[in-house]
Parts: C-alpha cells; structure tokens; sequence
C-alpha cells in the first residue's frame, strides 16, 4: 500500500490531470515517467516534478513509438492515461464520418493500444488506470461520440479487470475541473462558466486537478480495488 520504489507511467502527464497525478505519485515515493506530444510541454512539465522524473514524447496513434516506449522505460508498477484530445462539439447529423472517427484515436484506441503494449512490461501487483468522464452518464448535445468513448472506457475497465486479473485495472471518472485545457477561455468568462457549473454540483465547487491526482494514487495504492469507476463531480450526476 505504498508507491515507494514504485514505477509509474503517466501517459498525458505534462499538464492538468496528468501533471498533477505525476508529482502525487513521485511525492509518494515513485519513480515517474511522463510523456506528451510536444517536447516543450514536456520539458515545462519536467520542470515542475521533483527531481528524478524522466519525460518521453509519444503520440499514442503511433504504435512504433509505442513500443519503443515500453521498451525504454522496462517494467512498470503502475500505467495512468490521462491523455485526451480537446473535447469539440461534433453533432451526429452534419459530421462526416471521417471527422467523427478521429475523436477517439486518443482517448480509446489510444488507451487500448497503449495496456496492450504495456502488458509484457508490468510487474507483480502492477495496476493499470483509465480515465472516463462524466459525460459517459450525462452527455451534452454534440457530444454523442464523445459520450460513447468515455463509456467504452468504462466498459473497457470492467472487461479488462476481469480479463488481465490479477493486474487491477480501474477508470477515474471526472466531472469539471480547472485544468489548462480552460485557458483558451477568456478569464471573465472562465470564471462565470465556473460559477455556474459550480452551482450545479452538491459541493458548490469546480474540482481541482490535485483532487483527480489523490484519486489516481489512491487506485494504484490500494490493492484491494479493481473493476472500479471512480466518479468525482462533486455530485453533479446527482444534483
């Protein structure tokens, strides 16, 4: 029930969820691997981590960089993806198909190829853990596809717990967060989209990114969990 000593991969750990999930897990003792699809972000990043922290450039679509990741880093305790591209409105009726297609090269096709490469890689008790979203259980309009992937991940954790056991693999399901991806939103208008998200949750508040990252470590440290989609949204699916 400890990270130290510990090797964690975080796929999509230059910024936000990730980034935060990254210095949790290297402040509870873990060596961490990160990577990003820019070098740049990724030396930002490195930056911000504890010293130790090692940084790879990897775009999950390229299954030969893939597997030079893996063979790079060598065994693994603990797999997170966290990457994703931006979510954009993509109406069914009026999208191409080859546009729609693309939304989840990432954040499912990605995650899928990236356990598969990692499977010869893990150690003992080794975990593995996705990332959904709350827009699996409430979809807003235009997001069909996206919806379906966040809850293809779902069903791709139960599936594969029971399928890789005993390797654990859980899924972090999160509401809105204040994360980078918000910075293209102009302040004012960022903090009134806040304020009025905030007020549809049961806590009043927006999460934060150090939130999603106490979940991460808590899933890679506990061993006796697996199968589980973690949701945190402040009881938004409920309010």
């Amino acid at each position: 029930m400890s990270l130290t000593d510990h090797r964690v991969l975080v796929i999509g750990g230059s910024s936000g969820m990730g980034l935060a999930t990254a210095r949790a897990a290297a402040q509870a003792g873990a060596a961490v691997t990160i990577t990003s699809t820019a070098a740049g972000h990724l030396d930002v990043a490195l930056a911000a981590l504890p010293d130790g922290c090692a940084g790879e450039v990897l775009d999950l679509r390229d299954e030969d960089a893939l597997a030079h990741l893996f063979d790079h880093v060598g065994e693994l305790h603990h797999l997170v993806i966290t990457a994703g591209d931006a979510v954009r409105p993509s109406p069914l009726a009026g999208t191409p198909l080859h546009e729609l297609r693309p939304l989840l090269d990432v954040r499912f096709w990605g995650a899928v190829a990236a356990v598969q490469h990692a499977l010869p890689h893990l150690a003992a008790g080794a975990s593995i853990t996705l990332t959904s979203g709350t827009i699996a259980e409430r979809p807003a309009p235009g997001s069909g596809v996206m919806a379906a992937g966040a809850a293809a991940i779902e069903g791709l954790t139960r599936g594969l717990a029971v399928e890789l056991a005993p390797v654990r693999v859980n899924a972090v399901r999160p509401g809105v967060v204040r994360t980078p991806m918000w910075d293209a939103v102009p302040e004012q208008q960022r903090t009134a989209v806040f304020e009025a998200l905030a007020s549809r949750t049961l806590v009043g508040a927006v999460g934060t990114a150090e939130q999603i990252a106490a979940a991460h470590v808590y899933l890679m440290e506990n061993d006796f969990v697996t199968g589980t989609v973690l949701t945190l949204d402040g009881g938004a699916l409920l309010a």
